[in-house]
């Protein structure tokens, strides 16, 4: 599999640039991989790249968005950080990437047992994590149940997963809201936002519709 040109990511739309992410995990899934010559790709995009997908992912070392995507050099843009929230650093990585450098879709992917959302719900502080984990917890204020305060913690992975869920919700309303850029782009059908989960027990990607 080549690296995309110019020509390439021309024909890519949204809704075809999902197409080839879900493809690309059901491959993963599959443990097949697309056979591709990575240092052929080096070559190929050592002039420029030509990217069809942005994903904003956390940092958790299992969750690699050109792994479970199974996408090669110059495939993706990979915006990761704990938590995978947006903020105005993220929202300007992803206006260059879209509007700039043409990527057609942003996915804001979310995961299960995510370690920093877990972090929110139970109300961890150290140093700058402190500060960091404040931006999770819209998220975990916005999930009304459990009403019971001894289940609204890391010990019940439900509430956590869900918490992940609306934290990608947010995070995409924040993208739509404090990106006029993007939300134009969007809303011209030059881009799609859309929000998905990985879990961390089957290597799957569910898209929210």
């Amino acid at each position: 599999m080549k690296a995309h040109t110019r020509e390439t990511q021309s024909t890519m739309t949204p809704q075809k640039s999902i197409q080839f992410l879900k493809e690309g995990n059901q491959r993963f899934q599959n443990n097949l991989k697309a056979n591709r010559n990575l240092l052929e790709q080096v070559n190929d995009t050592s002039d420029g790249q030509f990217p069809f997908a942005t994903i904003l992912s956390c940092i958790d070392s299992r969750v690699s968005a050109e792994l479970v995507f199974d996408q090669g050099l110059g495939d993706i843009f990979s915006v990761r950080i704990a938590g995978n929230f947006v903020n105005e650093d993220i929202l300007g990585s992803m206006e260059f990437a879209c509007k700039l450098a043409g990527t057609k879709v942003i996915v804001v992917l979310g995961h299960t047992s995510c370690g920093a959302v877990k972090g929110a719900c139970d109300d961890a502080k150290l140093g700058n994590l402190t500060a960091m984990l404040g931006k999770i917890k819209p998220a975990v204020s916005a999930v009304t149940t459990p009403t019971d305060a001894s289940l609204r913690n890391s010990s019940n992975l439900d509430f956590v997963d869900n918490v992940s869920k609306k934290n990608v919700e947010l995070s995409i309303e924040r993208i739509r809201k404090e990106s006029p850029v993007l939300a134009e782009m969007e809303k011209k059908g030059e881009i799609k936002i859309v929000g998905a989960m990985y879990d961390i027990n089957t290597g799957a990607v569910d898209f929210f519709d």
